[in-house]
């Protein structure tokens, strides 16, 4: 088996990437305080060509070299908001019709392997604080919770590791 070279990997530009249809998914970031978290959050929202990254609170904002570590480019291609308040960015997206999902651990949550998005719905995922999870004020706004099936000793997975399992999950479920 041979590894495929940069050039035949057949990737779009930026412009053809704006361009092209979008996973109707739009990734909030909770005040995420890793720059390396949000990053690679583009990356990862880049990867599954998300609609749009809304940025919260204390969660930073390109340009800036820390995000742009992980990113690699991907906070140019991605189409990004920030909201100095989660909730304003939970009422602007509830206003344009997505369905407000945060990503937690918490009563009445749903395991993410039995939730089943629908085609010609829009969502807006939440992923919160590193520690603090996704705020009580933006929990109390929300349509729904996702849980991630976890098996092993600790209690969370890291934000990035969440954003990629649940947005390839909706990524699958939508395309296949």
């Amino acid at each position: 088996m041979r590894k495929l070279k940069l050039d035949e990997l057949n990737r779009v530009s930026v412009d053809e990437f704006k361009a092209q249809e979008k996973l109707p998914v739009a990734v909030v970031l909770d005040n995420v305080r890793s720059m390396h978290n949000v990053g690679s959050v583009f990356r990862t929202g880049d990867g599954f060509a998300v609609e749009q990254v809304c940025l919260c609170g204390i969660t930073g904002q390109p340009p800036h070299r820390e995000i742009e570590k992980t990113a690699l480019g991907a906070t140019q291609s991605v189409n990004w908001t920030y909201y100095a308040d989660t909730v304003q960015a939970v009422e602007q997206l509830r206003s344009e019709g997505y369905q407000i999902i945060a990503v937690e651990q918490a009563e009445n949550s749903v395991m993410l392997n039995n939730f089943k998005p629908e085609a010609g719905h829009k969502y807006a995922l939440i992923f919160g604080n590193e520690v603090n999870g996704v705020s009580e004020e933006v929990m109390a706004r929300i349509d729904t919770c996702l849980e991630i099936p976890q098996f092993g000793t600790k209690h969370s997975f890291n934000i990035v590791v969440s954003a990629g399992i649940v947005l390839w999950d909706f990524f699958a479920k939508l395309n296949f």
